[in-house]
């Protein structure tokens, strides 16, 4: 297998009608990658051959435009006469297809955890101007048990590149309505096909079936779908009430952007968790708890979402000693929900709520791994664990966020301690 460019070739991962797939390995950085090579000059025709190579630059335009944790990162493009390609981040989960047939469905929770991550995807390639236009399971790309990857951006109409807008691109299973008779799209087109998604994935059947494309096309134009629990009664009324939702015809019916989705996905776990006993806590929950803590205000969302992937989150019940004087330790404590108290030799020295923290001043030079104060829960808490030497791995923009949050914690317990000591004074 001949090498691409720099890139050392190690097997094929897949190919299409367009190009092939290779996982390879960039000798600079000795990290895997995944290579798109375009076969765009074939036999196919020149009109063809236009079409697939205003696909390659539309995909190549966002070579390190879309930076979010749930988009594959597109390091380069090269386009030559005789060798396309794009350098992407190699995902190792294959795709969601798998996960479409009878017998290999995800469970609910997991499948409502992914269209969450996938809806705040897509609401920040919004931000960038950017629809995606070809959203289906084989376009997300699962990491782990429910993380999740978004590619192909081929189809994409991207804002100030309409150029390379190309009409007629997409899976037509997975289009919206206003897609298929070729009317301006909003990302109101990409909520449709993420609906459809979930559908797909809840029941392992689409929702319009048909012996021809014509008659295919027709159906998801004129005709009504039928509800998911038609075909899997065991579907909660939330989740099937969320992809009808999604998938009206009517736009002033239909989600009207993409928070609107995701807040109705946060509220089905919210529901669920009042009827079972949940040790899980959710990355859907995760999120929204983050975006409402004080400490994270100024965080932005790409911000957000790599907080949460390198903290360990946990419940810890009342009356439990979290730390005790003379621990060494190497972790910052957040607190998502609850109370603790902080102790020294015995005594309550002070009270910290949700969205205070506790073991921040372990981030500053010169200081100890020992703890001087003991800490114990008041009530049930939810704490955020972050290890110091991961944080110290973060992105510049991530570690910069979490230095201006203690400067804010520091600054207003200074102010607490210089009243208390005024009125000690007076």
């Amino acid at each position: 297998m001949k090498n691409i460019g720099k890139y050392i070739t190690v097997k094929e991962l897949g190919s299409g009608a367009t190009s092939k797939v290779f996982l390879a390995i960039d000798p600079f950085s000795n990290r895997k990658v995944a290579i798109k090579l375009f076969e765009l000059y074939s036999s196919n025709g020149t009109t063809v051959e236009k079409t697939f190579h205003k696909l390659f630059l539309t995909e190549s335009s966002l070579a390190g435009k879309l930076q979010h944790p749930h988009i594959v990162k597109i390091f380069d493009a090269v386009l030559s006469d005789d060798l396309n390609y794009l350098v992407m981040e190699y995902v190792d989960g294959g795709s969601l297809e798998k996960y479409t047939e009878a017998g290999q469905l995800l469970p609910f929770t997991t499948v409502a955890e992914i269209i969450f991550k996938c809806c705040k995807a897509l609401e920040y390639a919004q931000t960038q101007g950017v629809i995606h236009r070809d959203i289906k399971p084989a376009n997300i790309l699962l990491h782990g048990e429910s993380d999740i990857k978004l590619s192909d951006f081929g189809a994409a109409i991207i804002e100030n590149y309409e150029d390379t807008h190309v009409s007629g691109v997409g899976s037509p299973a997975y289009m919206s309505p206003e897609q298929i008779s070729d009317l301006p799209l909003t990302q109101q087109s990409d909520i449709y096909s993420l609906g459809v998604t979930m559908y797909k994935l809840l029941t392992g059947r689409l929702p319009f079936e048909a012996n021809s494309s014509h008659g295919l096309l027709y159906q998801i134009v004129h005709g009504e779908p039928p509800p998911p629990k038609t075909f899997r009664l065991d579907i909660p009324d939330e989740l099937n009430a969320i992809v009808q939702h999604a998938m009206k015809k009517d736009l002033s019916q239909r989600y009207q952007n993409w928070d609107e989705f995701a807040q109705d996905l946060s509220s089905f776990f919210a529901f669920s968790s009042l009827f079972q006993e949940q040790n899980e806590i959710y990355d859907t929950e995760k999120f929204d708890t983050l975006r409402s803590l004080s400490f994270f205000e100024r965080f932005r969302v790409v911000e957000l979402w790599e907080v949460l992937h390198f903290s360990n989150w946990r419940k810890v019940s009342k009356d439990t000693l979290i730390l005790k004087e003379g621990d060494i330790g190497n972790t910052l404590f957040i607190l998502a929900n609850g109370m603790v108290k902080i102790l020294k030799n015995g005594n309550v020295l002070g009270r910290l709520h949700k969205g205070e923290c506790f073991g921040e001043i372990k981030r500053f030079p010169d200081s100890t791994f020992i703890r001087s104060t003991a800490v114990e829960t008041g009530t049930e808490v939810t704490l955020i664990e972050i290890n110091l030497d991961t944080l110290a791995r973060a992105s510049v923009e991530c570690r910069f966020q979490f230095d201006d949050s203690f400067l804010h914690v520091l600054l207003k317990r200074l102010d607490v301690a210089n009243t208390r000591i005024s009125k000690l004074l007076a």
